[in-house]
């Protein structure tokens, strides 16, 4: 990956500067935020560029907009139809709006409730259909046959691209230093647009700028399809980044980010919630999981030698029950969240006193289950189940000491 040719694939740099004068109509320039904690954790400046705070909550309005305003007089009077999640599903309901374009939008069954929400209140006609997002793109499709409505692609079209690469001009100008430019990647059209624009504009600056994406190991299509050589459709396995959960990468991204991406690396489970809780505590900031893979892979010493790293949050649209799962799962990945067993004597005074030796390590019981049935248990014991929390591994390792140096014989739950 990372041709060294000076002939790039997919659009122009003009056609990157041409789109960035029309998204400049409806979107924001996000902040570009300075992080000192990640910065210590890799050893060089760190920025964060803040798409979660973008119009609709994500970068997606940028290639939805893009890609609505060159369709003909003809096309939007036929209507717009796409398939998404959320974000995607809010960019172009949105832009629709803006264009005057009726929207018909196919979100899968289980849609959060605050996305399925906000992309009706941008006008759009809501069709809820399958349970994946690839069976409610296929459902789509079929709706466009039927309909002779216009199908937007998601990510796999050259305006789409165009638009989601006006993004890459935005961090060149607000950090003309940057040296390394870390993307989250579903099906591409983020990161293949960043790349293009971003290679050709800092090589017409006599400058090299590396790119890295990033996506999540259980729905990790690209590095598979990149020692392939061709898109590779792959089985998707659960995961909180539900945004960039595409099971094959887009014809026209693939071949982009084949030749202009730098590295594809991946990130688990763990170190996205372990990111979306660095996020929100040290940099205040609310970003979906699939946001923040970028953040995931620095905190899990996947980026090196980076120089000056500008990491993009793509979203912020993140349902408030999703969150409060993934800041638990978070707290427990970084070892602040301990949960306990305990098997006791059945004899009274027994709770008081292991919550008085939790109480003295300054730890905080959170929750309390208290059993007398429970396999391996004898008839004179009850066992009790803690959820403590505490202030990282060092400090959930004292609690264990004090409660063995009292006599008692806790397992840690994972």
């Amino acid at each position: 990956m990372g041709s060294s040719d000076d002939v790039f694939p997919g659009p122009t740099l003009a056609d990157f500067e041409a789109a960035r004068a029309v998204v400049s109509q409806v979107i924001d320039v996000t902040p570009m935020e300075s992080s000192r904690s990640l910065s210590e954790v890799l050893g060089s400046d760190v920025w964060l560029k803040c798409e979660n705070l973008q119009r609709t909550g994500s970068y997606k309005i940028r290639g939805a907009y893009n890609r609505l305003v060159h369709l003909s007089d003809e096309d939007k009077a036929r209507g717009v139809v796409a398939a998404s999640a959320g974000n995607h599903a809010q960019g172009v309901a949105f832009a629709a709006r803006e264009l005057g374009i009726r929207s018909t939008i196919f979100m899968p069954v289980g849609v959060a409730l605050p996305k399925l929400s906000a992309t009706k209140e941008y006008g759009a006609d809501v069709e809820l259909s399958g349970n994946v997002v690839d069976e409610t793109l296929s459902a789509a499709a079929a709706f466009a046959d039927e309909t002779g409505a216009v199908f937007i692609h998601p990510f796999d079209h050259l305006d789409v691209v165009t638009g989601q690469g006006t993004l890459g001009l935005e961090i060149l100008e607000q950090r003309p230093d940057v040296d390394t430019i870390i993307v989250p990647i579903g099906g591409g059209g983020l990161i293949s647009g960043v790349a293009s624009a971003v290679k050709q504009k800092s090589a017409e600056l006599g400058r090299t700028v590396r790119i890295i994406g990033v996506q999540a190991s259980n729905a990790a299509a690209y590095p598979t399809s990149l020692i392939n050589g061709e898109p590779t459709q792959i089985q998707i396995l659960p995961t909180i980044a539900d945004g960039i959960a595409v099971s094959k990468p887009g014809v026209l991204n693939f071949e982009i980010i084949r030749d202009v991406v730098d590295e594809v690396i991946t990130v688990d489970e763990d170190d996205i919630a372990r990111a979306l809780l660095v996020l929100l505590e040290r940099a205040k900031l609310v970003v979906e999981p699939a946001g923040a893979v970028g953040i995931a892979a620095i905190l899990a010493g996947k980026v090196q030698h980076s120089g000056t790293t500008v990491a993009i949050l793509s979203g912020g649209n993140i349902d408030p029950l999703v969150m409060e799962r993934i800041i638990s799962h978070g707290l427990a990945a970084s070892e602040r969240y301990l949960k306990l067993r305990i098997p006791l004597p059945d004899r009274p005074g027994q709770l008081a006193r292991t919550a008085e030796i939790i109480a003295d390590s300054n730890a905080n019981v959170v929750e309390v289950l208290h059993t007398r049935h429970g396999s391996g248990m004898q008839i004179s014991e009850v066992e009790l189940e803690l959820h403590i929390e505490t202030r990282g591994p060092e400090h959930a390792e004292l609690v264990i000491h004090n409660l063995r140096e009292a006599g008692y014989n806790p397992r840690q739950d994972f």
